[in-house]
């Protein structure tokens, strides 16, 4: 499996406390990345060692719990992970695992008949900032936008593309409600505070104690501040 992550990685911790369960990414920073054992699996529940496999990225301080499974069926698919992310236990990425449902069959007889051509998702991106409660379960070409939370047991449907800051629960999975008002959210987006340095959210760590349900016009004073802070 290809693993790719940020330029600043240090390497792989194996003295980290974690380090039974996760393989645990370390970088110059002093943040960490939690990769679980075992997350890599073929279509007979094997575990994936070749690069030619498929492609996994991640990003700084996210983690994946313990018993996640994200199922490859070849090259095709990449689960990607951004930054900040939050993901339960025994989650669930089925990147492909098709069947063509328009020909007359949907097995390929070991290979002996010609059928039409297995269908094939996009990669399943996770962005920024998310919650992704235990045991969810995410099909093929799944895109979660920034700042959502995804609820305990839900199924995403292929292709879905989540609303940033949304609250997507149930089997399949729908849009419960925002976590914010839509001019804070349009505030947040814009903010993007995930692509900036650590050192620059250290800085600015007071802003992220504030409480963004409460005040809005108050709130949104403080973003914009933040807006104004960013590095170049």
């Amino acid at each position: 499996m290809q693993i790719l992550t940020e330029k600043n990685v240090l390497g792989v911790d194996d003295q980290h406390p974690d380090a039974q369960h996760f393989m645990v990414l370390r970088f110059a920073d002093g943040l960490t990345s939690h990769i679980p054992k075992g997350l890599f699996r073929n279509n007979h529940d094997e575990d994936i060692a070749q690069a030619s496999w498929g492609r996994f990225q991640i990003g700084r301080d996210s983690i994946l719990g313990p018993g996640s499974v994200a199922k490859y069926d070849g090259p095709r698919q990449s689960l990607v992970v951004g930054r900040h992310v939050r993901g339960g236990l025994r989650l669930k990425f089925l990147l492909n695992g098709q069947h063509e449902t328009r020909g007359l069959a949907m097995s390929l007889f070991g290979g002996t008949l010609r059928t039409l051509p297995t269908p094939q998702h996009g990669d399943t991106v996770l962005q920024h900032d998310l919650w992704i409660g235990d045991e969810a379960m995410l099909l093929g070409g799944v895109t979660v936008s920034s700042g959502c939370v995804i609820g305990a047991r839900s199924l995403l449907p292929a292709g879905l593309h989540t609303e940033p800051y949304g609250i997507y629960q149930g089997n399949p999975a729908r849009l419960m409600g925002f976590r914010f008002g839509e001019r804070l959210r349009e505030a947040l987006v814009a903010l993007a505070w995930w692509d900036q340095p650590m050192e620059w959210v250290r800085e600015n760590g007071e802003f992220f104690a504030l409480d963004l349900s409460e005040d809005e016009g108050r709130v949104l004073e403080a973003v914009q501040e933040l807006q104004r802070r960013k590095a170049p």
